[in-house]
């Protein structure tokens, strides 16, 4: 059942009208929340800046192993992308734990409401969206300067942004699979974090449905890092360490699965949250047992230390996979989100069909109150 707050019910007791489409007062509420949260990400990205620096200086920077020339200063545009990159990866692993713990069993510490760990949740996802984009614009920032080198700059401005912004324009080496699918977390992170500010047009349980999506964006954030990072492009610790902070976030999302927030998403053939559900029990099924295999398998990768690195005297394997599985990927993925909408859409034509339940296992007015603890109202 949805949780109704006081400054809610005011809201609906004084009549304020909802917005009918995109809620650009929510997101400019939300933007301003998330000031502080972005000044500190922008901290953050300083300071990794200045760390990749200090790497250069001590000689232990594994970039610069593999291109030597980046130790020259002109190439500051370069290492403010990584910068940025790792910021990226730092936000987006933050809200994926908020929305995890809001959506799943929570922590019942008096410090950590469910309203707070929402409103952290909206304000780091739209952080990591700017911080992703700051990450691709310095990178193609430092491609126009290396192109201007060859070509004129109208050229080089039109093949920085195919390398840069087209999915699959980057030709070479490892870019040609790794910024495929940075790019595709990138444009895929938008429609599904910004799904939010149009759920009065789409209904609660359309846009909660699109929303459990927004997971796929920072499974391609990772696989991105792991595979272009030259940071942690060798065998070694750091890569590791990076394979091992995945564990507790596979964990979380196996629990919030096997132990969701909402009694309606629990994992019933029939009833509540069953026949209704915006998946079908066989696909909800076959996620909680993915689930359970990513954190044996990430736990594997750890204990044996098999985990895709390069050598640091051998030569680089080919990039893998083709970029034809992951359109075919894409392509497997868009037609799940549309069937789900396809789902959701048909069942509310058929006036749900079970007893005045949603989808979710809520009566249709607790859902419509729920909405209104998302209103600018009760942002605090």
């Amino acid at each position: 059942m949805a949780e109704v707050s006081g400054t809610a019910v005011r809201a609906a007791r004084r009549g304020k009208k909802r917005p009918e489409g995109f809620d650009w007062a929510g997101l400019r509420a939300d933007l301003r929340g998330a000031l502080p949260d972005a000044s500190l990400a922008l901290v953050v990205t300083g300071l990794i800046y200045w760390l990749l620096y200090v790497r250069i200086q001590n000689g232990s920077s594994a970039t610069v192993e593999i291109m030597p020339m980046l130790a020259d200063g002109e190439f500051w545009m370069y290492w403010l992308c990584q910068a940025f990159g790792w910021s990226a990866l730092l936000w987006a692993y933050l809200t994926v734990v908020f929305g995890l713990m809001r959506s799943g069993p929570r922590p019942r510490w008096r410090w950590l409401p469910a309203a707070r760990l929402e409103k952290w949740h909206r304000t780091t996802s739209l952080t990591t969206i700017g911080l992703m984009f700051m990450h691709a614009f310095f990178f193609f920032a430092d491609q126009l300067r290396t192109n201007q080198d060859t070509w004129s700059f109208g050229r080089s401005l039109w093949t920085a942004f195919v390398d840069v912004f087209v999915p699959g324009g980057y030709a070479t080496g490892t870019g040609r699979v790794a910024v495929f699918v940075g790019l595709l977390a990138f444009y895929l992170a938008i429609p599904l974090g910004l799904a939010f500010y149009l759920r009065h047009r789409t209904g609660s349980r359309l846009w909660l449905a699109l929303h459990r999506f927004v997971i796929a964006v920072y499974v391609l954030s990772a696989w991105h890092t792991l595979l272009y990072s030259t940071q942690a492009w060798f065998d070694g610790p750091f890569r590791t360490f990076l394979w091992a902070m995945q564990i507790p976030l596979a964990a979380l999302l196996l629990a919030r699965l096997l132990a969701p927030a909402r009694p309606g998403e629990r994992l019933r053939a029939r009833g509540p949250g069953g026949r209704g559900h915006a998946v079908p029990f066989g696909a909800r099924l076959a996620a909680r047992i993915a689930a359970g295999a990513t954190v044996v398998g990430l736990v594997a990768v750890v204990v044996t230390g098999v985990d895709g690195g390069r050598p640091h005297d051998g030569a680089a394997a080919a990039p893998w996979p083709h970029k034809w599985v992951i359109w075919a990927g894409l392509a497997v993925f868009l037609l799940a989100v549309a069937a789900v909408v396809v789902r959701l859409r048909r069942r509310a034509r058929d006036g749900n069909g079970h007893g005045g339940q949603d989808s979710n296992g809520d009566v249709p007015g607790a859902r419509a109150a729920g909405d209104l603890t998302a209103a600018p109202a009760d942002r605090n």
